[in-house]
């Protein structure tokens, strides 16, 4: 049986990767990262195939001529990132639920291909000014980095409406259960 794809998006801070690493570990729901494509080099102990797919820039351009993404972005010049329509593919006929951790464009754009096949969740912070705590809580960022997630947050939090799922993380475990039981009952286990 085919698998399906389960689309997660949200500003930065909003807990998405952690909920959906968490989610990740349930064997039930049959799911598998969906590993992006990208231009860059890879860093320390990174392998082709494990973390990303490495193509050079000039690969990844011929690839974006030819239709192969699903979805893609040049995040500085020369510097792509984007997922690969033929290694979804190649899971999804193997019966593995796909999980997608993006941008709100590559999600729009990868539930759009998919239709039906897909559900797109967005992970959404009770406000933007927990978000800000949150982010320096982190202590990952800078000021100056932080300002930029913050205004960008805002822009992205007027996606929400365009996915099939809101869920707004005010309290980590009862975001991870909510996003549980709506994956099981898409998946209709």
């Amino acid at each position: 049986m085919r698998g399906k794809c389960l689309i997660f998006s949200a500003p930065s801070g909003s807990g998405k990767s952690t909920i959906v690493n968490w989610l990740l570990t349930h064997p039930e729901l049959k799911m598998v990262f969906s590993i992006s494509a990208t231009s860059r080099a890879p860093r320390g102990t990174e392998k082709n195939g494990v973390e990303y797919f490495f193509l050079t820039t000039d690969e990844f351009r011929a690839r974006i001529a030819k239709g192969d993404f699903l979805e893609y972005e040049e995040v500085y010049q020369g510097c792509f990132y984007g997922t690969l329509k033929e290694q979804v593919e190649k899971r999804l006929n193997e019966g593995m639920n796909v999980v997608f951790d993006v941008d709100v464009v590559g999600g729009c754009n990868i539930k759009e291909y998919f239709g039906d096949e897909a559900l797109s969740v967005f992970i959404q912070p009770p406000s933007v000014e927990e978000l800000e705590r949150r982010l320096k809580f982190r202590g990952t960022d800078s000021a100056e980095m932080i300002a930029k997630r913050v205004a960008k947050a805002s822009y992205e939090l007027t996606f929400a409406p365009k996915f099939d799922v809101v869920i707004v993380n005010d309290n980590l475990e009862e975001a991870q259960q909510k996003a549980l039981s709506t994956i099981k009952s898409f998946l209709q286990i």
